[in-house]
């Protein structure tokens, strides 16, 4: 199974971590038809770049570009991508944000070696560290596109810590205060949709600013 067509013809049901691996390492060495020069809303809401692989179905119609400079390209415009749209029942992949821009940085779309969560936290202040995102855990393109979704959603100026209470795994803490205190059945929904534009392993967290050290403005 040494190409990408070949790892495209694995039925759905084997294709498991070690599939994916190979997925990811072939696809980001490849070239891709776009179906569409603007993104296209996806049934979950966001915005996605539609691609299509080369096979027996290739057109020449269609623009060809690279996967590493479509992923530079989606890494600053908040867009996910998504690959081979027509295939049934699903898409072969679909990259979230945070997959894309994780894969900038850091040269992996996921890291499932990685705890990841979202939801809410308790955390006692005096066992806590905290501190402030780095430019490499939050690069600035990736901070202002989610400042221009919140801003959609009237959230102004939304409002970050980071947290860990063993000093090596830390929470990405977003302010309720900041985010309007959105009632608590609300809570999953909102992480879930941060989580989109954060890759897969992050922890997302979201939390009073009581009694916890100041929050800064994202």
């Amino acid at each position: 199974m040494n190409t990408l067509l070949d790892l495209l013809k694995v039925p759905e049901q084997d294709r498991n971590f070690g599939w994916e691996e190979k997925f990811f390492k072939k696809f980001s060495e490849e070239q891709v038809q776009l179906l569409s020069k603007d993104p296209q809303q996806g049934p979950d809401g966001w915005p996605y770049l539609i691609c299509e692989t080369f096979g027996k179905n290739s057109d020449e119609a269609y623009e060809v570009e690279t996967t590493q400079k479509l992923f530079h390209w989606l890494s600053q415009k908040g867009i996910g991508l998504v690959v081979n749209p027509r295939r049934e029942p699903y898409p072969d992949y679909v990259f979230s944000y945070g997959m894309i821009w994780s894969f900038r940085e850091t040269g992996y779309f996921s890291r499932p070696d990685l705890a990841s969560k979202t939801g809410e936290a308790v955390f006692e202040n005096s066992k806590i560290k905290t501190g402030t995102p780095t430019e490499e855990f939050l690069p600035t393109y990736v901070k202002k596109v989610l400042k221009d979704f919140f801003r959609d959603q009237s959230v102004l100026n939304p409002k970050v810590l980071m947290a860990s209470q063993d000093g090596t795994n830390y929470d990405l803490c977003f302010s309720l205060e900041s985010l309007g205190n959105p009632p608590a059945k609300e809570h999953a929904g909102v992480a879930e949709a941060i989580a989109w534009f954060l890759p897969p392993h992050y922890s997302i967290v979201l939390i009073s600013e009581k009694d916890l050290p100041t929050f800064i403005s994202l």
